[in-house]
């Protein structure tokens, strides 16, 4: 019997497409397992982009790489080791003070829903007092449900009372890790983390371009070579743009809303400065943390509600114009994204590799879109992360 239908399906294009997403599943499944692999990976071939220009340009002075590159990671220690030094104090202190503050607002916002809570119980009693289709309730039997004396009822012997069995207190169920240890990780894999960073970046630029070379020698074809060193030097470019950018445009923002917020009157401005500055790599997500935090706080630190609501409403203004006008201009055509692809990829690299995923999300997202631009078969991803 003949079949009637029509498959337009080309020959095994459902095979293709299960392939296709198997090969998604088991990627994200090998990138979340080799998270300590991997992540610092990125990071250091996100900073070799970075700084590559400036190893180069010793280069050029005849300064030999490895020494170069001794040079700017030594003081990339230093000044990391300079800011650790001097924000230690501020960040001890805005961590100590931080319980109170958040059970500050806690009893404000308490003392806000009382009135609410009496409203909506003077409503209650109103509704109940209107019912007139409820029943009256039968008052109970007190002397039926009376147990007689004498009759089986236990008695108290003599130095003792009736009462409650004493039930012995469970002992307090372990405790996780909390929002900021979830958030940050512990202090030794961060550490550790770093040191792997630090190692591979000064190796990535000692060895200058031979990683480079050794790509291109592999590759069988010489188009293929010329395709790939223009994919390379593209990516190179647009990773170092993007940081180096967006590192002007956080540090700007940072001091805007330092300088606000210490007019204002808020605790620790100068550490709101530098969340701003850190946070503001995240795109969307941080700017949300950042609204949230400075919510709470201004509400257990501030009086008056125009003040309250200034903290919150002048951070949100500042980002605000930062992304419709500030970041178009200076980020240039290069990278441009699809702001729901961007918002997706911070949300995925979260889950996979935490909070380090979500500050390499925007730098991981165009190397993508660079690769699948020179990709025929990738031409429709590329034409989706693009704006």
């Amino acid at each position: 019997m003949q079949d009637d239908h029509n498959d337009n399906t080309p020959p095994g294009g459902g095979t293709a497409v299960g392939v296709g997403i198997l090969t998604v599943i088991a990627s994200a499944l090998a990138l979340s397992l080799g998270r300590a692999l991997f992540l610092p990976l990125a990071f250091a071939f996100t900073l070799n982009a970075l700084f590559r220009p400036i190893v180069r340009r010793l280069e050029s002075l005849r300064l030999p790489a490895p020494a170069g590159a001794a040079a700017v990671v030594l003081a990339l220690i230093a000044l990391l080791a300079a800011g650790t030094f001097a924000l230690s104090h501020p960040v001890r202190t805005w961590v100590a003070e931080a319980p109170q503050t958040f059970e500050t607002a806690e009893k404000k916002f308490e003392r806000l829903r009382e009135p609410i809570r009496q409203v909506t119980s003077a409503a209650r009693r109103i509704e109940k007092a209107t019912d007139v289709t409820a029943a009256p309730s039968a008052a109970p039997d007190t002397q039926a449900t009376r147990p007689a004396q004498g009759q089986g009822a236990a008695q108290p012997a003599e130095g003792q009372t009736l009462g409650p069995q004493a039930v012995r207190p469970e002992p307090p169920a372990p405790q996780g890790p909390g929002f900021v240890g979830r958030f940050f990780g512990t202090t030794t894999s961060f550490v550790g983390g770093l040191v792997e960073v630090i190692v591979l970046l000064y190796l990535l630029l000692a060895s200058g371009d031979l990683f480079f070379r050794k790509l291109l020698k592999v590759m069988p074809r010489r188009g293929d070579k010329r395709e790939a060193a223009e994919v390379v030097a593209e990516a190179e470019s647009v990773v170092l743009r993007y940081v180096a950018v967006t590192a002007a445009i956080n540090a700007g923002q940072a001091v805007i809303i330092a300088l606000f917020l210490w007019w204002l009157g808020m605790p620790n401005a100068l550490l709101w400065g530098l969340f701003t500055f850190v946070l503001e790599f995240i795109p969307y997500l941080g700017a949300t943390i950042m609204i949230a935090l400075l919510s709470v706080v201004a509400f257990a630190t501030l009086d008056g509600t125009v003040r309250v609501l200034a903290a919150p409403g002048v951070y949100l203004l500042v980002t605000t114009l930062q992304n419709n006008i500030v970041s178009p201009i200076l980020y240039g055509d290069r990278l441009k994204l699809n702001p729901v692809a961007v918002l997706v990829g911070v949300l995925l690299w979260w889950f996979l590799w935490g909070i380090g995923g979500a500050f390499l999300a925007v730098p991981i997202i165009a190397t993508v879109k660079i690769i699948a631009e020179h990709t025929d078969s990738f031409h429709a991803l590329a034409e989706f992360l693009g704006e």
